[in-house]
């Protein structure tokens, strides 16, 4: 698990991990003893019970999303999901309703969005750095299918929902969560039931483009370039996790810091900007971000959803 590493970058009196639940209370004490955290449950209803936490972070695999969110909204726990927040716009919309019935904080974790790089492309894209966008490119792929959870379908695996996502909030994020008027993609589906790749154009208002490709069975340059009518944003490798960006030929670095321990992904530290986020929506008293809205996964789900539907 990334977060207890992430959390320790930022400082103890914001950030404390305080619990750890698993369906194994053995996989939970393991866990609890490498990041030393205090307590272990051996089930998330368990987790769902303590009085002391302030926030959960689910982090299941994607078809368990909608139950464990359920548990922990209806015990009237803020909760941070790791996107995609549910498996289509159906299990994404209950969510959301328990969330608000419940009266609790809830955000997908789209962790992108959080990073400085990011946070400065808004800004530029505000200020009309590049002019009026005119294109949107976004590439994500890596050779996965060898693990389970990526190829197959019981385990929600699949490109659109695994990685796909992130190329299209990339692109809902420069178009200001506008609604594509059109959608058009194709996709390759495995024996497994899952698509492989899937290549889709997108047309905004006002003549604006996008088109991304996602694969789980190749290596993509894993780069995003904005391209608009006074110059160019390019996100060089890796878009999902961005520490540099090259505005009109111009090069920024924006590092994340140094982890405590090895991490299994890049630039992992990065979670700590979103637990950040998460900290001050609490703080005032806020049950949903603006950079990371209801809205913006409701989004996300439904043009998912059409992307999945054609391209299988």
């Amino acid at each position: 698990m990334i977060l207890p590493v992430a959390l320790k970058t930022l400082p103890a009196e914001d950030h404390q991990v305080v619990a750890v639940a698993a369906r194994k209370l053995e996989d939970a004490q393991e866990f609890a003893k490498k990041h030393s955290i205090s307590r272990a449950y051996g089930s998330y209803e368990e987790l769902a019970r303590d009085p002391d936490i302030d926030v959960v972070y689910v982090g299941v695999i994607h078809p368990y999303h909608l139950s464990t969110c359920l548990l922990f909204t209806n015990a009237k726990k803020n909760v941070l999901c790791e996107k995609p927040l549910a498996m289509n716009t159906k299990e994404v919309r209950e969510i959301l309703a328990s969330a608000k019935r419940n009266d609790v904080f809830l955000m997908e974790a789209v962790w992108t969005r959080f990073f400085p790089a990011s946070v400065e492309i808004r800004r530029l894209l505000a200020q009309g750095e590049v002019g009026e966008v005119k294109m949107v490119r976004s590439e994500f792929g890596v050779p996965v299918m060898h693990i389970p959870r990526s190829a197959q379908k019981e385990l929600g695996g699949g490109a659109m929902l695994d990685i796909g996502i992130y190329c299209l909030q990339f692109i809902c994020m420069v178009y200001n969560g506008e609604k594509p008027e059109c959608i058009q993609a194709t996709g390759v589906c495995v024996d497994t039931g899952v698509d492989e790749t899937v290549v889709v154009t997108l047309k905004f208002s006002k003549n604006r483009m996008a088109v991304f490709t996602c694969s789980s069975g190749i290596q993509l340059p894993n780069d995003a370039i904005i391209v608009g009518t006074k110059g160019t944003i390019r996100i060089p490798a890796h878009m999902w996790c961005p520490t540099s960006l090259v505005v009109n030929g111009k090069v920024t670095e924006y590092p994340v810091p140094e982890p405590c321990l090895p991490l299994n992904f890049l630039n992992s530290t990065g979670m700590r900007y979103e637990a950040e986020e998460v900290r001050q929506c609490l703080l005032k008293g806020l049950k949903e971000s603006a950079i990371v809205s209801h809205s913006d996964s409701l989004l996300l789900a439904e043009v998912e959803d059409e992307i999945r539907r054609q391209s299988w």
